[in-house]
């Protein structure tokens, strides 16, 4: 029996929201293992980092999936510009949300490791970090879903705001150091989260730069300008 145009087009729709749903599922995975693995750290409970270690292989599966989804269908369908478009970013988001779940599993490690000694240091702003960053995940995914240029541009210049908090805790976790007033290691432990958070803004900013080149189709990652809003000159 010869499919009707109407039941293929809805067949091959079905198969790409099937990837968008993935993709989605994914990102809900990826931000509850960020966020865990610094509620471990901040209430000194070792469940939720061992939680995280465990959510790790769950989100591994969906990247793989989705990556076998795409390219079957990008092989069998010759699927139009806009959902070549749509495949390609969620295969190089999938990517980026899958090192989230590596640096939110490095996060939970580290964690475990500081909680095994005893917490010896302030945590000085990894808890707002951690805050900042997950609101940039869940902005991102909620740009995807929306089809929300302007809220992927924002997303896109509040990575300075977390690069610069970075910093900031490097240069305290540096003083602690310095000054005698925590444990060396426990403190380069965090040193190394604050990094971690940072890193996963990168990818949530990758991310929403994706989004804008799907919607849009410009790319911004490397220079293109053409699709962030303008500044006013100061």
């Amino acid at each position: 029996m010869v499919m009707s145009t109407n039941l293929i087009k809805r067949y091959f729709h079905e198969e790409l929201e099937d990837v968008r749903s993935k993709l989605l599922l994914m990102g809900e995975k990826a931000v509850e293992m960020v966020e865990l693995s610094v509620k471990a750290l901040v209430e000194a409970d070792l469940e939720y980092a061992d939680s995280v270690i465990q959510k790790d292989r769950d989100v591994d599966d969906l990247e793989t999936a989705i990556d076998h989804e795409a390219v079957r269908y990008i092989s069998l369908r010759a699927p139009v510009a806009s959902d070549l478009r749509l495949l390609t970013v969620a295969v190089k988001a999938s990517h980026d949300l899958e090192r989230v779940g590596d640096e939110a599993t490095s996060m939970a490690k580290r964690s475990r490791r500081i909680l095994a000694k005893g917490r010896t240091s302030e945590l000085l702003d990894i808890p707002l970090m951690s805050r900042l960053t997950v609101e940039m995940l869940n902005s991102a995914l909620d740009s995807f879903v929306e089809e929300d240029v302007p809220k992927a541009q924002l997303i896109c210049d509040r990575d300075r705001e977390i690069d610069q908090i970075n910093r900031n805790n490097f240069s305290g976790f540096t003083s602690i150091m310095k000054d005698g007033n925590g444990d060396i290691e426990t403190v380069m432990e965090l040193i190394f989260i604050s990094k971690s958070l940072e890193r996963i803004a990168d990818h949530a900013t990758n991310i929403a730069e994706e989004v804008i080149y799907l919607l849009k189709g410009v790319s911004v990652r490397y220079g293109d300008q053409s699709a962030r809003p303008r500044r006013n000159p100061v």
